[in-house]
């Protein structure tokens, strides 16, 4: 799966444990009802983020992820989590070397000298 917009926050590295690391990122999203959607990159991916800035236009590859957890007072709950593994800064407009040159005016044409209405009546009302 894949989510698109621009980068809202990029978070420092967060140590969770001796051997586990992480950052965040979150992307609002281009829609009619913009989305701040947080995107974890852990381990070696987190390296990942660090040539994005906020402001950048990306497209993040994601994993969905889930799990159930069983608090002490027996009651299960479940957590989603949305697992970053490759980003990709797109553009939002063509850079002005790439666009295309303007067209040429189009040149006048001469009037038809052999056109008869009666011969050229072909619409249907």
């Amino acid at each position: 799966m894949e989510v698109s917009g621009k980068v809202k926050v990029v978070s420092a590295e967060i140590q969770v444990s001796a051997t586990f690391r992480k950052r965040e990122l979150v992307v609002t999203t281009d829609e009619q009802y913009p989305q701040h959607i947080m995107i974890e990159f852990t381990q070696d991916k987190s390296d990942l983020l660090n040539n994005v800035a906020v402001g950048d236009a990306v497209k993040v590859s994601i994993n969905l992820g889930g799990r159930e957890w069983v608090n002490p007072q027996g009651e299960t709950k479940y957590f989603n989590s949305i697992r970053g593994w490759r980003i990709e800064k797109t553009q939002t407009e063509a850079p002005a070397a790439q666009q295309m040159p303007p067209m040429p005016a189009a040149e006048a044409f001469a009037p038809a000298t052999d056109f008869k209405e009666e011969e050229h009546d072909d619409l249907p009302f």
